[in-house]
């Protein structure tokens, strides 16, 4: 099994709900030069895409900056996207990373899954499969979906963590129960070949093993 090459958008955008009205994004502004972090990321997410003021890579970084020194995940988590792409500041691996651990440390899924597929690759870390595996896994505790299909392959290849088909397929179980469209028929896929290697008592575990994930992961009503 070859696992699918996982593209991790390094841009979070947290544009809801603010329209392209001078009054609306001068009040955000002065919130955010008053130092509120929300509204800084916010008004770097406009200058990063453009929505409402013109689009300009060095003030999303400057804004994000701003409310990444302050501690906030989704901040740390755009602001290491642009060192990632170099949109806006010189690229750099290893300040992306340095920003990605901060906001993965928080227990930012997308940020902890971004930070496995670095240590995988060795972008701005050390090439380190099983820390890798630990940063992908605590994503796919949360729930994200792209950690849960990479680690699936990673149980099923071994990669970082010993050969577990068991552990594979209950992966790529809980990613078909949570998915729709081409994402669950790929992980039904996926599953379902595991399957072709296992005896049914190691199914019928990593079975249980789902349900018991379930259990101690209800989603949100």
């Amino acid at each position: 099994m070859k696992p699918l090459v996982a593209v991790v958008a390094v841009l979070v955008a947290l544009v809801v709900g603010v329209q392209a009205q001078t009054p609306e994004i001068d009040a955000l502004r002065a919130r955010a030069e008053q130092g509120d972090a929300e509204a800084q990321v916010l008004l770097g997410a406009m200058y990063d895409f453009g929505d409402g003021v013109p689009q300009d890579d060095v003030e999303a970084v400057r804004w994000y900056r701003l409310a990444a020194d302050q501690g906030l995940a989704i901040a740390q988590h755009n602001l290491a996207g642009m060192y990632a792409t170099g949109d806006g500041v010189p690229q750099d691996d290893v300040e992306a990373a340095r920003w990605y651990r901060l906001a993965a440390e928080q227990g930012l899924a997308v940020a902890q899954a971004t930070l496995g597929f670095r240590y995988g690759r060795g972008r701005g870390v050390p090439q380190d499969d099983a820390e890798a595996a630990r940063w992908i896994r605590l994503a796919a505790d949360r729930g994200y979906s792209i950690a849960q299909w990479n680690l699936g392959f990673m149980y099923g290849n071994g990669d970082g963590v010993p050969q577990d088909y068991v552990q594979a397929h209950m992966w790529f179980n809980r990613l078909a129960s949570q998915s729709t469209g081409e994402e669950r028929d790929n992980a039904v896929r996926e599953r379902d070949r595991v399957a072709d290697l296992m005896t049914p008592t190691q199914i019928a575990e990593a079975e249980r093993l789902a349900r018991e994930w379930d259990a101690a992961h209800p989603r949100e009503p």
